[in-house]
């Protein structure tokens, strides 16, 4: 009887010990603990008002030190005092790697500021994180949490960690493209390459920590933009819906030089359908999904449509391609009668056209949605007039130097344009089935990222863009080798 109960007291002693030690457990021991790693903070924040930002940094790794053995505790009893305190360190971070003092400064009194709150019980109890559209700095807090699974060398959870991420890009991406497109093309190439590195055998730890970082330095800078303007919501239009209008017009073009009457309707039909759509869709993803249980399909929606396109894409440069001699044109004015072949070519134009408007317009809805917040509704409603009117006399020039140009060069010059859009929208789309995780991803160093055509560091999306290349210079090499046989043929027959 004397040893049962000696054992019950040495276990109530343990688990005692056990919920003392443990911060997640222990009533106020996140405000103790996070009071206790304020003494860092202080010190940095002496050194950096010296000029010292060496020191600082040192006092500052300190602190992070302490803050990676309590941040459990905070994250059990206040799920957003953890996301504050996590994006202001992520503050911290870039401004020392930016080394301004005055930057550094601020930050560290950010955090400190932060650290009070959490100390004075400034924030609500609450427990773990919702599946909703979130910030760009609660974004940024994600790419650190895999960066620190990625240096405990935590496999599962930091591939877990990138792909919450991934998912929840679509609720910050409009207010990344509106400051720079160039670091939101960077930031969805390196979402797809950190999901390689940490799926590779062997995972790749070092280089996934570095392209984090990465991530964390190019995209903290933008989390501080607090207000938009009219012009960024304009320059979204123009740079979303530029692709899709070059689709429209090299359409539109054609159906007119061929005087195809019936084939505006059905294009301007997929117009209204896409743009309708799009609406629809980014509407019930913003009230009733949300953008973070979206992301993935998100991906997925404008894979397909991008490899859907791409392939009508492909049918229509080559046919403009062929068209571009004279008798072969001849031919095609004389059968245009039959029908069905009519028909089924308007129709696919009018498929076109809903594609490749679908795919940029629902973008595009989702990053004015995603501004929306942060901009005023008159100056959004201007941005989009004047991106609606650039992109409109831009069109009519198009098509009326087009229409101008003679038949030969004017196919020639359509086949170009149509090629090449559908060489981008082949690596778009394979990019965003590799963002979706449908289609593995292998990186490469030796291939370079060439926004203009979507070429992206892998070779699941740059091998099919490589082929398209060489399969459209052998097609002009076979032609000319053709022409030039039936000229002979032709010369030695008049010679005969």
């Amino acid at each position: 009887m004397g040893r049962n109960l000696l054992h019950k007291i040495v276990i109530l002693l343990l688990l005692f010990g056990f919920g003392v030690q443990n911060p997640a457990l222990a009533a106020g021991s996140a405000k103790e603990d996070i009071m206790k790693a304020e003494e860092p903070v202080d010190q940095a924040i002496g050194y950096a008002t010296e000029g010292n930002l060496s020191e600082a940094e040192k006092a500052y790794e300190r602190f992070n030190k302490t803050w990676r053995e309590i941040e459990e505790g905070i994250k059990a009893e206040s799920a957003t005092a953890y996301r504050d305190i996590e994006s202001n360190m992520g503050k911290v971070v870039y401004a020392f790697t930016i080394k301004k003092q005055d930057q550094v400064l601020q930050a560290l009194q950010d955090l400190k500021a932060v650290n009070e709150k959490v100390a004075n019980g400034g924030y609500p109890k609450e427990a773990g994180f919702k599946k909703e559209d979130i910030t760009l700095e609660e974004f940024i807090l994600l790419l650190q949490n895999t960066k620190k699974e990625i240096k405990n060398e935590n496999r599962t959870q930091a591939i877990s960690s990138i792909q919450d991420a991934t998912d929840s890009w679509l609720s910050v991406e409009g207010i990344v493209v509106a400051q720079s497109a160039k670091v939101y093309s960077d930031s969805e190439r390196d979402l797809v390459t950190i999901q390689a590195m940490l799926t590779a055998n062997p995972p790749n730890y070092e280089k996934a920590t570095q392209t984090v970082d990465n991530m964390v330095n190019y995209l903290t800078p933008l989390a501080n933009k607090s207000e938009y303007t009219y012009w960024d919501a304009a320059m979204i239009l123009i740079r979303e819906g530029l692709e899709a209008l070059l689709v429209v017009i090299a359409l539109m073009s054609f159906v007119k030089k061929s005087g195809l009457a019936k084939g505006r309707g059905w294009i301007w039909g997929g117009v209204a359908a896409g743009l309708g759509v799009s609406l629809v869709l980014a509407l019930i993803v913003k009230f009733v999904i949300s953008s973070g249980a979206f992301g993935n399909n998100n991906a997925l929606i404008g894979g397909w449509t991008g490899v859907f396109a791409a392939v009508m894409l492909l049918y229509m440069s080559y046919w403009l391609h062929s068209q571009s001699n004279i008798a072969d044109w001849n031919r095609y004015i004389r059968e245009k009668s039959q029908t069905a072949v009519t028909t089924g070519r308007i129709v696919s134009l009018g498929i076109l056209a809903f594609l490749a408007v679908f795919r940029e317009g629902t973008e595009t809805v989702l990053f004015y949605i995603g501004m929306a917040s942060q901009i005023k509704l008159q100056s959004l409603l201007i941005g989009f007039l004047i991106g609606t009117a650039i992109l409109g006399v831009l069109a009519f020039l198009l098509i009326y130097v087009g229409l101008k140009l003679p038949l030969r060069p004017f196919f020639t010059v359509s086949s170009v344009i149509v090629f090449y859009l559908c060489i981008k929208f082949t690596g778009m789309g394979i990019h965003s089935l590799q963002l979706a995780g449908l289609i593995p991803t292998t990186n490469s160093q030796s291939i370079p990222s060439i926004d203009f055509f979507a070429l992206y560091p892998t070779w699941e999306s740059t091998i099919p863009q490589i082929i398209l290349i060489l399969g459209a210079v052998v097609i002009i090499l076979v032609k000319r080798m053709k022409s030039k046989k039936l000229k002979t043929e032709n010369n030695n027959l008049k010679v005969g």
